[in-house]
Formats: C-alpha cells, sequence, structure tokens
C-alpha cells in the first residue's frame, strides 16, 4: 500500500470516528445558533482552563484533578466541532479558519506554559515541544500553500495530540495519589517519561510531513516538467 494511500485509509478512519460520536452535539449547537467562531473561541477558553488548573497545580490534588481531563475534552471536543458545523451549516471561510488555526497555536502555548508552571516539565523541554508542535502546523500550512492536501499526514496531528496528552494527566494523577498511599511517598517520574516518548512522537511528525511534501513536490515539478 502507497504512502497517499495509507493518508487515505487514515482520513476515511478518522471521518467514520467523527461521524459516530460528534452528530448529536453538532447538531444541538447548529440548532442554538453557534456560530463556527463562537465555537473556536469556547475551545480556546477550556485550553485556557487547562493551563491554569496545570499551573496552580490541581493535577495532584486528590479533589480537583478532575477538571483538567474535563477541560482538555472540551477544548479538543469544541476544536472539532467548529469545523464541521462551518461544513454543514455552508460557513466555511478564509478568515474562519485563519482564526481557528490561530487560536490552535495558543491553546497549544497556553497548556504547555501550564505544564512548565507546575514543574511537570522545565522550560527547556516546554520550548522543544511548543517548537515541534508549531513545526508540525507550519509545514501543513506551507506545503498547503504549494497545493500539497496534507489532511491525516502525520501520526501526531492536533486531534491525536491532545488525546495523547488527556491521557497522560489521567495517568499522571493515578499512578501519583495511589503510590503516595501505598507506599507513602508518590512516584513522580511517569510524566518525565511520558513528555519524552511525546517529543520522539512529535519529532516522527515533523520528519513524516517533510518527507511527505517532499515527495509530493517532486512529482508535481515531474509532471509539469
Amino acid at each position: 500500500m502507497s504512502e497517499k494511500e495509507l493518508v487515505n485509509n487514515k482520513r476515511v478512519n478518522q471521518r467514520k470516528i467523527l461521524d459516530r460520536f460528534i452528530d448529536q452535539p453538532v447538531n444541538y449547537l447548529i440548532k442554538h445558533k453557534f456560530t463556527p467562531n463562537i465555537i473556536s473561541y469556547l475551545g480556546f477558553l477550556f485550553s485556557v482552563c487547562v493551563g491554569f488548573c496545570l499551573a496552580i497545580g490541581v493535577i495532584h490534588n486528590f479533589w480537583l484533578s478532575w477538571t483538567i481531563p474535563f477541560f482538555m475534552f472540551w477544548a479538543g471536543a469544541f476544536d472539532v466541532f467548529d469545523g464541521e458545523v462551518a461544513r454543514r451549516t455552508n460557513n466555511l471561510s478564509k478568515s474562519g479558519a485563519f482564526l481557528d488555526s490561530n487560536l490552535d497555536r495558543l491553546s497549544d502555548a497556553v497548556i504547555i506554559l501550564g505544564l512548565i508552571f507546575s514543574n511537570l516539565i522545565n522550560y527547556i523541554i516546554g520550548y522543544i515541544v511548543l517548537f515541534l508542535v508549531i513545526m508540525i502546523s507550519y509545514i501543513r500550512a506551507r506545503a498547503e500553500n504549494e497545493g500539497i492536501d496534507m489532511r491525516g499526514v502525520g501520526f501526531m496531528e492536533r486531534a491525536e495530540r491532545i488525546i495523547f496528552l488527556w491521557f497522560a494527566f489521567i495517568i499522571e494523577f493515578f499512578i501519583y495519589y495511589f503510590t503516595d498511599l501505598i507506599l507513602g511517598t508518590p512516584f513522580t517520574l511517569f510524566f518525565p517519561t511520558f513528555i519524552l516518548v511525546y517529543i520522539g512522537l512529535l519529532f516522527t511528525t515533523v520528519l513524516q510531513r517533510l518527507i511527505f511534501s517532499f515527495k509530493s513536490l517532486k512529482v508535481d515539478e515531474t509532471q509539469n516538467a
């Protein structure tokens, strides 16, 4: 199976999953006159809540730790809803896509700042993560400017990045809490280990997108020669 066929299969599978879970909430948002831009702002607001909760250290608070995965879930959900509402209401626009893309980058930055202030990662690791996330986005934007369809290219697209972090926050709390309860001292090496794996996956995605873009550009140059 070729690389393009793998990408197409990924898009089809993503579409099936989305259609199964988002149909009712998207219809609700449309019924109550939520515009794509308002939904984008709501998603950003939830990301700010995630960053704030991380920064004040509630991830290790038994009573409040649920707030982080809760806000993270809705941040990711609204990130999907805005585009789907725009498509179903024929309200796709360049200004809306531009707003959504910039809010996504701000959301990434806010969450990473929260991780730094919570001491889950240091500022150097935070810089590396933010750099790789921006590169993933930039490569897609630059490639699509050259006419390359980058949807589904790369392992760690935005949805996957949110899902990985969502699970990591939940696991971090349970490991921290139960090791502290059972052993008398919390195990604190999970998140540092996770973030190294996370960085590796981000770097792999950068390479995947670079290679895919170069190959596609070479094909176009050969066809137009």
